[in-house]
Formats: structure tokens, sequence, C-alpha cells
């Protein structure tokens, strides 16, 4: 999903050449592979935005793999484009780098400052490495490797495993499944207190465009050395519950809706300060309704493809 927008996005500018892999023809987390990558593709710059993702049930179930996959491909991507010549990368992490307990908003700075959530600790520490690796390759070898924060991202082409994708994407499928089969009501995860901040992809790779193409200058104007990570997001959150009502208003169920309060809620909530972001002229360009219906006609029409 990350990448397909962010490719969408610059195949709009005609002098830009993209050089693409899926995860079929490149394994990211073999280092042979991703070598051989480098060395046959001369490459200006690389927006590493690949990586292993899921909701609460599969950050729980499959630690180890959330935790290895990501530092595997993170390692192996990052010290390749530098062995290759590479000096421009762009890391794409993740908001749950932050604290669970995180002063809300999150400011960058919130990064390391207490424990993390732990649903999804593994993944949190491999994108924490992400951003380290970047700033300590710029340290050492003089690159220009920048990061940037997303928070929870939704829209067309995202997993829609009922199990192991995220809450935007498991609920608009609960919510069709439940409208085809005429049930009397939907069971959501959790109290439905949580709050959280959903951002449009589209809207993501418009801001990932913005940073890379910052001049260094400006870049290092608004950010650290060691802390040279900048939070995109909406700047707006809801609780799940509001999020529910509004999914099932666009999805067109007409049952009740029951929360489970025997699952986790995750943190109790996640906002992310985009002043950074602000600073440099940048707004999201879709609301979550409209978002959210985008995403729900991508998932209706393609449901045959992609089910599981």
């Amino acid at each position: 999903m990350v990448g397909s927008a962010i490719c969408r996005r610059l195949q709009c500018d005609p002098q830009i050449e993209l050089v693409t892999r899926s995860r079929e023809e490149l394994d990211l987390t073999s280092q042979a592979a991703v070598t051989s990558f480098f060395e046959s593709d001369r490459l200006d710059e690389v927006y590493l935005c690949a990586a292993k993702v899921g909701g609460i049930h599969a950050n729980n179930t499959y630690p180890a793999e959330f935790l290895y996959d990501n530092l595997m491909l993170e390692c192996n991507v990052i010290r390749s484009a530098w062995k290759a010549g590479v000096n421009k990368l762009l890391f794409l992490g993740s908001s749950c780098i932050y604290p669970r307990l995180a002063q809300q908003p999150m400011k960058e700075s919130e990064l390391l400052q207490g424990p993390l959530e732990p649903t999804n600790e593994p993944y949190a520490l491999a994108k924490i490495a992400g951003i380290k690796l970047c700033e300590s390759f710029n340290r050492q070898y003089g690159t220009d490797y920048r990061s940037v924060m997303p928070t929870n991202l939704y829209g067309p082409g995202d997993n829609f495993h009922p199990l192991n994708s995220h809450v935007i994407p498991a609920l608009l499928r609960r919510f069709h499944e439940a409208k085809l089969a005429n049930a009397d009501a939907v069971t959501v995860w959790g109290s439905g207190k949580a709050k959280r901040e959903f951002l449009y992809v589209d809207d993501m790779a418009a801001a990932c465009q913005l940073v890379m193409d910052l001049p260094l200058e400006r870049y290092l104007d608004v950010t650290e050395p060691r802390l040279s990570h900048v939070n995109v997001g909406s700047g707006v959150d809801c609780s799940i519950a509001e999020l529910v009502e509004i999914i099932r208003d666009v999805t067109g169920f007409g049952g009740r809706i029951e929360f489970d309060t025997t699952k986790p809620d995750g943190a109790p909530r996640k906002l992310l300060d985009i002043q950074k972001l602000a600073s440099l002229d940048w707004a999201p360009a879709i609301t979550l309704r409209d978002g959210l219906a985008n995403a729900y006609d991508w998932f209706a029409t393609n449901i045959e493809d992609r089910h599981e």
C-alpha cells in the first residue's frame, strides 16, 4: 500500500525514472539478494518503505518475525545503498516508536523517553533501529539519509486480512461481510475508548516527497543530527468508537456494534505533533470520511482478488 502510493506520486514527474521490485522479485531480508540488486541497478535515491506490518493480533502472535524481518531488511537496504554510492535515502518508520504513555500530541523529542507499548514493541524497536542506523551513517559517512514517522495509514491496496491487518482494513472487511450476511451485530475489539490518528496513504506519499526533496539545509533546520525524524500525520485523532460509527455509515451496515472488552485497547492515545511538517507548508488533503469511502470502494471492487 505505502510503496504503491509513493509510486503513484512519483510517476507524476516525467523526470523521475522509477525502479521497483515486488517482494516476490527481491527478498529484502537476504543480504546477498539486496547487494546484488544495488550492484546491478545504479540508483540516485531510495525510498525505503518496505516493512513487515500488522495489527495487535499479528504483533502478539509473530513478535520474533516482526523484529527480525524488519531489522534485516533495514540493515540490508541501508548498508547496500551506501556501498553502492546512493547518498540520498528516505526511511519510513512508524508512530509506534514513541512510548506508550508519551505526552500527547507526541513530538519527535518523545523518542526513547519511556517504555514502549507492549503489543507492538518488537516492530517499534526495529523502526527505532532504522532511524538510528540512518543517523549513524550520516554521522560516519556524510550521507543524506532522512526519516519520516507516519501515523496509522490506510487506503487502496491495504492488507484486509481478517486477523493480521490494521484496525481500519480489519473493520472495513468485518462490517462489509456483516452487511452481506445480514448480521445483527459486529464485534469490535477493545472498549472503543482508545484514540487514534489516521492518515490517507496518498497524503503520506505527498509528505514523503516533500521531505525527500527539501534542500539539505532546510531539512537540517527542522531536525537535529540525533533526532532527525519528522512526524507525518493528520494532526487530528478520534476514538475507535467514533471511527466505527463512520465505518458503519460508509459500509451501509445497519446492525448493532458491540465492544469486546476482553481484547486489548493498545496505547490509550496516539496523536502526532506535526508542527515540523506544517512549518514546511504541508497539510493533509483528504478527510477521514472521504478516505474511508475511497478505501472501502477499493476493497469492495477488489474483494475477490484480495480474499484470504
